[in-house]
C-alpha cells in the first residue's frame, strides 16, 4: 500500500528522490576530490620522472624553501582554481604530506608493476638482467631488469626493482631472484624463462655453484649470458696488461687528466690555450681510455704549447714546472707518438662495438656480424702495420726526441697487441653451446646454406631449446634460405619485423620462435648498469635515508617515464588503489 498525503509524492517517492540527490552530491563531491589527487599525482610524478626531491627543508606554511613538490603543488594550484581553494580550506586531507606522498609512491609503482608483470607474462618469453652495486648508504643493491617481446612486437627490457642484500653470497642472490620470479611466472609458466644475463663475476657465473646453477636447477631453460660488454672490457685489459710498453702508456696517458684535476689554476691554462678538457681514463670503461686518446692525439701540438706556457711563465711552483716540463717531453718522444697512433687506429673500432652491444634492440643475430666485423677491422690494422711507423715519422712534431725502441720492435709489439685482440675475441665470442642458434639466421651465410645445410648448428639448438619442432624448423630455414628477401635483413630482429610486415608468423612459425628466443635473449647487462646511474641520481648524500620502497617508486617513475605516460587512466588506476588501501576522511569511491 502506497502512502499519499493530499495529492503530494507519497513518502517512499520521497525517500528514494533524497537518495538519487545525495548519492549526486557524494559522487559530485568524488568527482571533485579525485581531480584535486589526480593534480597531487601528477606532481609527484613530475618529481619522480625528473629525479627532484620531493620534501624540502622546512614544509611549514611560512617556509621560503618548502621543497620542490609543495612548490610545484602551489604553482599548479595557481592554474587551477578547485585546488587552490582545497589547499586554502582544507582540514581533513589536504593530500602534500610525508605520508600521503609514500602511499601515492606505493600506489603508483603496484600500478606500474602489475602492468610490467601482464605483459612479462602476455610474452612467449622472458629473459633478465641481474647486476649488483653499492649505493651511497653501503647498502648492497641488486637490479632486476626483465626483457621480453611486447604484443606490438617491439622488444622491451623494463625495471622491475632494487632488492636490499644482507650478503651477496650465491644462494642470497639466487634466493632473491627466485622470490621475484614466482610471482612474474607462476609455476605453469616456467618454461617461459629463457635467459638470464650477468656479469663475470665468480659467483654469478658458476657453473656447479654459482647463481645462473642455482637458476637453472629450477628453470631448466634459462640459459646463461655473459655480458658482452664486460667481455669486451676484459679482452682490451687482457691484450694491453700483458706487454709492459704498452701498460707504461696508459699509465702515462692517465697522467696528463690526473696534472690537471688537481689546479684551477693549471685547469685556467689548459682552458686558454688547448680550450679542450682532458677526459679521465678507466680500467672499467675502455670507451673512457677512447676518450682520452682521442683527446690527446687530436689537441697534442696545443697540449705541448701549454705545458711549456706552464713550465716558462714562472708563476707556478717547482713540482709543476717539473711535471709540465716531463709532459711536454713525453709528447715529443717517439714510443709514446707511436702507441698513440696505434690506439687511435684502434679504439674507434672498439667504441663502434662497444655502442653497438649497448642498444636495447640488439640480438645475438646481429651481435656476431658485428663481431665479425670487428675481427675483420683490427685484422686489417695489423695487416697495415708496416705503414704506422712511418705516418708517425712524417706527421711528428720536429723537435728533439729520444727513441728507445726501433721500428721492427714497434711493429713487432703493435703486432702482440692485435693479435692478443683477435685471439681474445675469438675466444670469447665463440658462439657455443646455445648461442650457436644465431647463426642459423645469420643472413651472409644463407647462401652458403642452400648448398649445405647447418645440421650441426641446428641440432644443437633443438638440444638448447626442447620448444622448437626440429623437422618443422629445417623446412621453414630450408625455404628461407633460397629466398633472396630474406638475405637483406640484418639480424634477427629484422627478420621478425619483415614476417610481422607481411604476415608469415603463421607460415614460418617455428622460425618466429626461434627469433623471439634470439630476440629475448639479453646480450648485454647495459640496462642494468642504466638503472645504476638512476639510483646515484636518485639516492644520493642528502637523500641517504630513504626507505627501500620509496627508492623503488621514484626510481620505476624515473627509468619508466614513458612507460607510465603511455598506460591509460594511470591516475585513475593509482587513485583507485590508494582509495581502497584504507578508510580515508576524504571519499574518492563512487557510489
Amino acid at each position: 500500500m502506497r502512502l499519499q498525503i493530499f495529492g503530494r509524492l507519497g513518502v517512499a517517492q520521497q525517500l528514494d528522490k533524497d537518495y538519487r540527490i545525495s548519492i549526486r552530491r557524494h559522487n559530485e563531491e568524488v568527482t571533485k576530490n579525485r581531480h584535486i589527487l589526480s593534480r597531487i599525482i601528477d606532481c609527484v610524478k613530475f618529481c619522480g620522472a625528473f629525479e627532484l626531491a620531493l620534501q624540502g627543508h622546512d614544509e611549514r606554511e611560512s617556509s621560503d624553501n618548502p621543497g620542490i613538490f609543495r612548490g610545484l603543488v602551489n604553482f599548479v594550484a595557481s592554474l587551477d582554481g578547485v585546488l587552490k581553494e582545497h589547499l586554502e580550506n582544507a582540514t581533513a586531507f589536504k593530500g602534500t604530506s610525508k605520508t600521503v606522498q609514500n602511499e601515492l609512491l606505493d600506489c603508483m609503482l603496484s600500478v606500474v608493476r602489475e602492468h610490467i608483470i601482464q605483459e612479462a607474462q602476455s610474452s612467449d618469453f622472458l629473459s633478465i638482467q641481474v647486476d649488483e652495486t653499492t649505493d651511497i648508504a653501503t647498502q648492497c643493491q641488486l637490479v632486476l631488469v626483465l626483457r621480453y617481446i611486447d604484443a606490438k612486437s617491439n622488444v622491451q627490457e623494463r625495471f622491475f626493482e632494487f632488492i636490499p642484500l644482507s650478503s651477496t653470497t650465491a644462494d642470497s642472490i639466487a634466493t632473491a631472484l627466485k622470490e621475484r620470479l614466482a610471482v612474474i611466472l607462476p609455476e605453469d609458466r616456467k618454461r617461459k624463462f629463457i635467459s638470464q644475463s650477468y656479469d663475470g663475476a665468480s659467483v654469478m657465473r658458476g657453473a656447479t655453484a654459482g647463481v645462473q646453477r642455482k637458476m637453472q636447477d629450477v628453470y631448466p631453460n634459462a640459459h646463461y649470458i655473459h655480458c658482452y660488454a664486460h667481455q669486451l672490457n676484459l679482452i682490451m685489459q687482457q691484450a694491453t696488461s700483458h706487454i709492459s710498453k704498452v701498460r707504461i702508456f696508459f699509465s702515462d696517458l692517465g697522467g696528463f687528466a690526473s696534472f690537471f684535476s688537481r689546479s684551477p689554476k693549471r685547469t685556467d691554462v689548459l682552458d686558454k690555450v688547448v680550450a679542450h678538457r682532458l677526459p679521465t681514463s678507466s680500467n672499467v670503461r675502455w670507451n673512457f681510455h677512447s676518450c682520452a686518446i682521442n683527446t690527446v692525439f687530436e689537441h697534442r701540438e696545443d697540449l705541448i704549447c701549454c705545458f711549456q706556457t706552464i713550465r716558462d711563465s714562472g708563476d707556478f711552483d717547482a713540482v709543476t714546472v717539473r711535471e709540465a716540463g716531463a709532459f711536454a717531453m713525453l709528447l715529443e718522444d717517439q714510443d709514446f707518438n707511436f702507441f698513440l697512433q696505434l690506439f687511435y687506429n684502434i679504439m674507434p673500432h672498439v667504441d663502434l662495438l662497444y655502442a653497438k652491444l649497448q642498444k636495447k634492440d640488439i640480438d645475438s643475430v646481429h651481435i656476431r656480424g658485428s663481431i665479425q666485423q670487428f675481427q675483420q677491422d683490427i685484422q686489417k690494422i695489423r695487416n697495415s702495420l708496416h705503414s704506422l711507423f712511418d705516418q708517425i715519422s712524417e706527421g711528428g712534431s720536429q723537435a728533439k726526441r729520444r727513441r728507445s725502441l726501433s721500428p721492427d720492435v714497434h711493429e713487432r709489439i703493435a703486432a702482440e697487441v692485435c693479435d692478443a685482440i683477435l685471439r681474445h675475441t675469438l675466444e670469447r665470442f665463440s658462439f657455443t653451446d646455445h648461442l650457436i642458434s644465431a647463426t642459423l639466421l645469420q643472413a651472409d651465410r644463407f647462401e652458403q646454406y642452400t648448398t649445405a645445410f647447418p645440421e650441426d648448428a641446428l641440432s644443437r639448438t633443438l638440444k638448447a631449446y626442447p620448444v622448437l619442432d626440429g623437422s618443422k624448423l629445417k623446412t621453414e630455414l630450408g625455404l628461407i634460405y633460397c629466398k633472396d628477401e630474406f638475405r637483406t635483413c640484418c639480424g634477427a630482429l629484422d627478420l621478425l619485423q619483415l614476417f610481422m610486415q607481411n604476415n608469415f608468423e603463421e607460415v614460418f612459425s617455428e622460425t618466429v620462435t626461434l627469433i623471439k628466443i634470439l630476440v629475448t635473449t639479453p646480450m648485454t647487462t647495459g640496462e642494468a648498469e642504466r638503472c645504476f646511474s638512476t639510483l646515484k641520481r636518485i639516492k644520493t648524500f642528502l637523500r641517504n635515508s630513504m626507505t627501500q620502497e620509496r627508492l623503488n617508486a621514484l626510481a620505476m617513475l624515473s627509468i619508466e617515464k614513458r612507460l607510465v605516460t603511455e598506460m591509460n587512466d594511470f591516475n585513475q588506476k593509482v587513485i583507485e588503489k590508494f582509495a581502497s588501501q584504507k578508510e580515508r576522511r576524504a571519499t574518492f569511491i563512487f557510489k
